[in-house]
C-alpha cells in the first residue's frame, strides 16, 4: 500500500494481487470518517486487491489525512466530485462510495459517464442531510463558543469533534465542508450513469429512509437490504458480499 498525495488529496493505493486485469476501483469514504476506518480498517480494500484490483482510498478534504479546503467553494459536490475524478489516471474504473461517498459517487457520471463503470451506492440519503445545518452556529459549537440550541448542529458538532482528534484547523476544515456541501444540495435527477447502480441500505438505517425514491431514477437499479444501523451496515459481511458481487 503507498499513501502520496494527490489533487490535494491524501490516497491509499492497494496494488492488486495475482493477474490485477480488472479496473481499478476507487472507494469513497462518509463524512466525519477517513478511507482507513470505512476501507482499510474494514478489510473491504484488501479483499479488492485480492482480487486483483488496483483499490483507491482517499481522504475527502478535510477528513483523515487530506489538507482542510480552501473554502466552501473548493468543498461543494462538483468541486470534490472532480478532484475524485482526478485520481484515476484514464481509463474505466468502479466505485463505491458510503454515505457522503455515495453521494460523491453519484455526481461522477455527470462529469464522465463512459468512465464510470459499475457503481455501489452504500448507506445513501435521499435528501441533503446538510440542508437544515446554520453553519454559523456549527462553528460556535465546534469552537465551544455557544452551546448549541439545534440537536442537529449539536449532533454535527459532536462528530466533527471527534474526528478532529483536537485540532481546531481540522475542525474548522470539516465545518467549511459542510458549508460547501449545503451549498450544492444532493437533489438526484436520472441516474447519469451507463449502468444502474447497485443500492445498499442497512435494515435499520434511518438515514436511508425513502431511498426507494432515488433507486427509481435508476432503471434496472437494484436495492440491497443489509442487517445494522448505518454504521453497522458497512461494517458486515453482508455489504462485502454486495460489493464482490456487483464488482466482480
Amino acid at each position: 500500500m503507498t499513501m502520496p498525495h494527490a489533487a490535494d488529496l491524501a490516497v491509499r493505493t492497494f496494488t492488486p494481487q495475482g493477474d490485477g486485469d480488472g479496473p481499478p476501483v476507487l472507494l469513497l469514504h462518509g463524512f466525519a470518517s477517513d478511507g482507513r476506518q470505512d476501507w482499510v480498517e474494514t478489510g473491504i480494500a484488501e479483499e479488492l486487491a485480492a482480487a486483483g484490483r488496483t483499490v483507491i482510498v482517499p481522504d475527502l478534504p478535510g477528513h483523515g489525512d487530506s489538507p482542510p479546503p480552501a473554502g466552501p467553494g473548493s468543498a461543494t459536490a462538483p468541486a470534490i466530485a472532480a478532484a475524485l475524478l482526478a485520481l484515476v489516471d484514464g481509463g474505466a474504473f468502479d466505485v463505491v462510495g458510503y454515505s457522503l461517498g455515495a453521494r460523491l459517487a453519484w455526481e461522477l457520471p455527470e462529469l464522465d459517464a463512459s468512465r464510470v463503470r459499475r457503481v455501489v451506492l452504500g448507506g445513501l440519503s435521499p435528501f441533503e442531510p446538510f440542508a437544515a445545518v446554520d453553519v454559523a452556529a456549527l462553528r460556535e459549537a465546534v469552537t465551544g463558543a455557544a452551546a448549541p440550541g439545534d440537536p442537529l448542529v449539536g449532533m454535527l458538532a459532536g462528530m466533527i469533534g471527534h474526528a478532529a482528534h483536537g485540532s481546531p484547523e481540522r475542525a474548522a476544515g470539516l465545518v467549511t465542508c459542510v458549508a460547501g456541501l449545503r451549498s450544492t444540495p444532493f437533489e438526484p435527477k436520472k441516474w447519469a450513469g451507463d449502468s444502474p447502480p447497485l443500492f445498499v441500505a442497512g435494515a435499520d438505517d434511518q438515514m436511508t429512509s425513502g431511498i426507494e425514491a432515488v433507486v427509481a431514477l435508476a432503471p434496472g437499479a437494484r436495492l440491497a437490504r443489509v442487517p445494522g444501523d448505518h454504521r453497522l451496515a458497512l461494517t458486515g459481511a453482508e455489504f462485502r458480499a454486495e460489493i464482490g458481487r456487483t464488482l466482480g
